[in-house]
């Protein structure tokens, strides 16, 4: 999923074991970009699993929570912009209040990898 402001930008869906930072696009919106393109918005579906660090100062102050940090990916149901994150204290945040410059490394993307080896592999056995 991506927030719907970012949808004017090209997109690609987040990938398990990829690295993501959250990037400032023209429109204002924070979403999530692969450092090497900053031009297309990563989407990542709900639940995703992710491992976040460089979350700033004054965010981590407000939330309880440390530089790194292991959150799932949500779909928030206030405000003008939808795409958050869940930390295991409950704590949620919107991407526009986390901000630019944050590191995302992808643990589980629900993006069917595994289940599609899987399937292959019992094809061949």
């Amino acid at each position: 999923m991506c927030d719907y402001s970012l949808e004017t930008y090209r997109t690609t869906p987040a990938r398990t074991g990829a690295t993501y930072e959250s990037h400032r696009f023209p429109s204002s919106t924070v979403g999530f970009v692969d450092p090497a393109d900053k031009e297309t918005a990563v989407c990542m579906s709900c639940d995703t699993r992710l491992l976040i660090e460089k979350v700033p100062e004054f965010v981590r102050e407000k939330l309880g929570i440390g530089e790194r940090e292991e959150v799932v990916f949500v779909r928030l149901e206030e405000g003008p912009h939808r795409d958050g994150v869940r930390f295991s204290n409950g704590q949620e945040i919107n991407l526009q209040r986390l901000g630019p410059g944050v590191k995302a490394y992808v643990i589980d993307a629900l993006d069917g990898d595994r289940k599609i080896a899987g399937q292959e592999a019992a094809a061949t056995a």
